[in-house]
């Protein structure tokens, strides 16, 4: 920006030209009023003579406003970098006027005070006052050329240079009065803007949180529920299995043929493969525990896959362990963390079709240890990977959509988390990380090991 069209205050500094666009409205106006009202001057009130050479003025004006308000409709500013220019060209135009009018008593005199009105509404006050300065002098040329003989056309040429410097004082004060006020308002209405904003980002943030409160809520009630549910087929069923393995065991300590005895030793096998699932059961079901407790993450990953052999779509598919040595331990809420693994590992085994693998590894880099979940499966649509970790998305038919939502919960409250860290054509990882609670390596897992667990 020019330093001609600047104003000392920093706001007007910042500011200055999207004042300057609302201004050149008001400035178009009062030209192309001027302009009329010179127009009815010459041709229906004022004097005969001159009236060609003030009708050919007058155009001149009027070219002038009309190429200033084409580049006002274009949202811009006719001249801009050169206000000192257009003030000369208004005085000398004005002095003009006056000349091949009536000289220092042509009513087009008052045309200065238009011009230093408009030039305060564009420009800074300093150039407001050189503007002053302009048309003094031009007015002072015009009452030379005229002449000045006697005491009243004196006195008329001094207050005519005095309501200058008073027009010239009273539209700058006004002017920068309105600016600082406008400014002002427009700094209230982007903090208000501002606040409104961050009104909606709260609101946003406080009904995400809601909505995740509540879809924590229901995945508790249904675990309650299935817990009550299988506690209770547990009961009905362990009742008569005890009462049918009482009854084996009875008849296998009589006297009975060999293939008798080899008969029902079976059967007491497979009732008491039948009393351990229960168990089994029966233990993933019970009320979850919060302590907190340093564990083996192993020993848990153990768990979660003991219980995962019983899901229905376990069969056909192979499941790999590889497992670092040396690893520290973990201060964790063990079932928690168990339901973690356990929901990991049946996605998995959702994704994975006949005959796949499923990979399980884990490692330790400093003090975070990281366990992997890979599948052989599709991967994972590009389209759906942003939303994973979101409550109630689902790309299951008969999924919830809450177990990635609550494993990220779980892990975040433990001091850790979950990621996708690989999805392709050829299948799909995750890798849930946790702090090592100590540097000593587990007692039970001291070498490294692999094993599969077939379906």
């Amino acid at each position: 920006m020019p330093a001609s069209a600047s104003v000392p205050h920093d706001d007007f500094g910042r500011e200055e030209f999207s004042w300057q666009l609302p201004a050149e409205g008001i400035t178009i106006r009062i030209r192309w009023f001027g302009l009329c009202v010179g127009y009815v001057l010459v041709n229906l009130l004022g004097p005969v003579q001159n009236r060609v050479e003030l009708n050919a003025i007058l155009t001149l004006g009027a070219v002038y406003a009309l190429l200033d308000t084409i580049w006002s409709l274009r949202g811009q500013v006719f001249l801009r970098a050169a206000p000192l220019f257009i003030s000369l060209m208004e005085a000398v135009f004005i002095g003009v006027l006056c000349h091949f009018d009536r000289g220092l008593e042509s009513p087009f005199r008052f045309y200065y005070f238009l011009s230093l009105l408009t030039c305060a509404i564009r420009y800074a006050p300093s150039i407001t006052y050189i503007t002053f300065v302009l048309h003094a002098t031009s007015f002072g040329t015009l009452a030379l050329s005229h002449g000045v003989d006697t005491s009243e056309e004196l006195t008329a040429l001094v207050m005519m240079v005095i309501f200058m410097g008073w027009v010239t004082w009273a539209s700058t004060a006004l002017v920068t009065l309105l600016k600082t006020a406008s400014f002002k308002l427009s700094d209230l209405n982007t903090e208000l803007q501002n606040n409104q904003a961050q009104l909606e980002r709260r609101i946003a943030e406080r009904t995400r949180e809601l909505q995740e409160s509540q879809a924590l809520l229901v995945q508790q009630e249904k675990q309650a529920a299935f817990g009550l549910l299988a506690a209770g087929i547990a009961h009905e069923v362990g009742n008569p299995l005890a009462a049918i393995s009482s009854l084996v065991q009875m008849m296998n300590r009589r006297e009975l043929d060999d293939y008798m005895h080899e008969k029902l030793g079976l059967i007491d096998e497979q009732l008491r493969r039948i009393q351990r699932t229960l168990h089994e059961l029966v233990d993933f079901s019970r009320p979850a525990t919060n302590d907190v407790a340093i564990c083996d993450i192993h020993e848990v990953l153990d768990n979660a896959l003991n219980i995962a052999k019983y899901y229905k779509r376990k069969k056909g598919k192979t499941i790999v362990t590889s497992y670092a040595d040396g690893l520290s331990r973990v201060e964790i809420v063990r079932d928690r963390i168990l339901q973690v693994f356990l929901n990991l590992i049946l996605n998995a085994m959702d994704a994975t079709g006949e005959g796949g693998t499923i990979e399980i590894h884990t490692s330790q880099q400093d003090d975070v240890l990281r366990i992997a979940v890979c599948d052989d499966g599709v991967g994972i649509d590009p389209d759906y990977r942003a939303r994973l970790f979101q409550p109630y998305f689902t790309t299951k038919a008969t999924g919830t959509g809450l177990g990635l939502f609550v494993c990220r919960n779980i892990l975040q409250e433990s001091g850790g988390d979950i990621e996708l860290t690989g999805t392709s054509s050829s299948g799909t990882t995750f890798t849930v990380s946790l702090p090592a609670f100590d540097a000593a390596p587990s007692e039970e897992r001291t070498t490294a090991t692999t094993s599969a667990h077939d379906g």
